[in-house]
């Protein structure tokens, strides 16, 4: 996914669970329906979490990836 199609980014880098969690929710509450958020995160769980937040929460999960020791979330906001 390009840059340009993504609305809003947030670094998590250095936090733990729940932290990038909650701040992704906190990010979602406050974009419009459609929109979309990228997470970083160096959390390892953060690759579970985050398939677990968007089946729980009706926030499509449209992709995940890790380099190196960062992990990439996209969601789209319901």
């Amino acid at each position: 996914m390009s840059a340009n199609n993504i609305d809003r980014e947030l670094d998590t880098r250095g936090l733990n669970c729940p932290l990038p969690i909650l701040k992704a929710k906190k990010a979602l509450s406050e974009m419009e329906t459609g929109q979309t958020l990228k997470v970083v995160s160096t959390d390892p769980g953060s690759m579970r979490d985050f398939a677990a937040f968007a089946k729980q929460t009706g926030n499509e999960l449209i992709g995940q990836s890790s380099e190196g020791d960062e992990f990439t979330h996209l969601l789209r906001r319901r």
